[in-house]
């Protein structure tokens, strides 16, 4: 019953003055609202008849918004007249097109198409929960509804991770050009491999001479070089419980996917193979070979549902698993934090196995709260006990960084806005260098 059979009872209350017996008209009123209501009930569609589908997308980028409609097949040989409510966890920020309150009107094997905006505020996999049809007879006195009638349908939307740094790309593009070109003029060094030969050119260097093509071509012939191709990339989230601490407006993880992103997009313009792996106390997720174009939307669907775990990162098993996959040299990049607690007692004890093999990078997010409790005057007693606590966290942050640098390890330590451009830079230099 609705709340048009209440208003239908409480309009006929005045009428109940001219009646002989009060009581017996609200016997007659009430039998007769009830009698409306029963066969309004009965021509209700039947919820049997009711078929519901979805379309729309699949994934959309953490801050954008997606589309998923909600079709809804009248099947029955009666007019539907339905109230549809599409539900949603509450992270996928769902704002229908059609409010659940309005009575939408379906002839027999029509079909009514519900959009839903989707923008959601977490990334990860945010499906749909359930979806209501309450199917109200012709009059509106009456209802049909019933749990799990029609089915509904499942749906899952992928909310992939924000690539915020993508802006940075094309002024890192552009220094791996320069480093090329530089690399190619300088001649041969380390970290370079032979490219092509070319006429002798007034300035280029004599050792560059190869005489044996020269002599062949009748002409001074000159090799030109340029940096190695198909080096080795390994990129290392850490999942583990200093992930989970929100730096900014987001978990350092989130700033940690950013940056890896941006790296590998550096990384397979430049010819270099990129490999991730995300652990903590476990192994979360593996991309092997993601050095092509194709294969950087592989690495996006991996990094989405990946989450902090309130554990222990087991820098142990990382290490092994890095020396089990990769024998050949490489460049290991560990996003982590610069947390005396956990590199101390889990990542320094197994560093110079890693150190041993691979060159090492540790990328870590800089809070600015510290830097805040050291530079802001103190006002109260309090605010000198917060700056004691802060100098000695940045001094625990400084006895790591040198810690990690006896081992060769180059430590890039950048507020989450400057994370991603500063690795890219260390990735650059050691490019130029021929040190990867």
């Amino acid at each position: 019953m609705t709340w048009r059979a209440a208003v239908l009872l409480l309009v006929g209350v005045p009428t109940l003055a001219f009646w002989p017996d009060p009581l017996g008209g609200v016997a007659v009123m009430t039998g007769a609202v009830l009698l409306l209501t029963a066969v309004d009930w009965a021509l209700a569609a039947p919820l049997h008849g009711i078929t519901i589908d979805r379309e729309g997308d699949r994934a959309v980028r953490l801050g954008h918004r997606a589309t998923v409609a909600l079709r809804l097949t009248n099947t029955s040989g009666r007019t539907l007249h339905a109230q549809v409510r599409d539900g949603w966890v509450p992270s996928a920020g769902a704002r229908p097109d059609v409010p659940p309150d309005r009575v939408s009107r379906v002839g027999p094997g029509g079909v009514l198409v519900l959009p839903n905006r989707l923008t959601p505020t977490r990334r990860g996999d945010r499906p749909a929960v359930t979806v209501t049809v309450r199917s109200l007879g012709p009059l509106g006195l009456a209802f049909r509804q019933r749990a799990g009638r029609p089915a509904t349908p499942g749906w899952t939307l992928r909310v992939l991770p924000r690539f915020d740094s993508r802006r940075h790309l094309p002024e890192k593009l552009s220094r791996l050009r320069v480093i090329d070109g530089t690399q190619v003029t300088r001649g041969r060094g380390q970290g370079t491999e032979f490219d092509t030969l070319r006429e002798y050119v007034v300035g280029d260097d004599v050792r560059s001479i190869d005489w044996r093509a020269s002599a062949r071509r009748s002409d001074v012939l000159v090799r030109t070089w340029r940096p190695e191709r198909d080096r080795r990339l390994v990129c290392v989230l850490d999942t583990g419980r200093t992930s989970a601490v929100r730096v900014g407006n987001e978990p350092r993880l989130d700033t940690a996917i950013d940056a890896a992103l941006l790296l590998t997009a550096l990384a397979s313009r430049a010819g270099d193979r990129v490999d991730l792996l995300a652990a903590d106390a476990e192994i979360r997720a593996t991309v092997t070979g993601s050095g092509q174009p194709a294969l950087l939307h592989r690495l996006v669907n991996a990094l989405a549902p990946l989450h902090p775990a309130l554990v222990e990162t087991d820098f142990a098993l990382i290490v092994a698993e890095i020396l089990r996959r990769h024998r050949r040299r490489s460049l290991v990049v560990l996003l982590t934090a610069l947390e005396a607690g956990a590199l101390a007692e889990g990542l320094l004890p197994v560093l110079p196995r890693l150190a041993a093999r691979h060159r090492v990078i540790v990328a870590a997010v800089h809070d600015p709260v510290l830097t805040a409790l050291t530079t802001a005057p103190p006002v109260r007693h309090e605010d000198a006990y917060a700056a004691a606590a802060g100098w000695r966290a940045l001094a625990e942050r400084d006895r790591v960084r040198a810690a990690l640098g006896r081992y060769g390890v180059t430590v890039v330590d950048a507020p989450a806005d400057r994370l991603a451009p500063a690795l890219a830079d260390a990735y650059l230099r050691l490019k130029a260098l021929g040190q990867l």
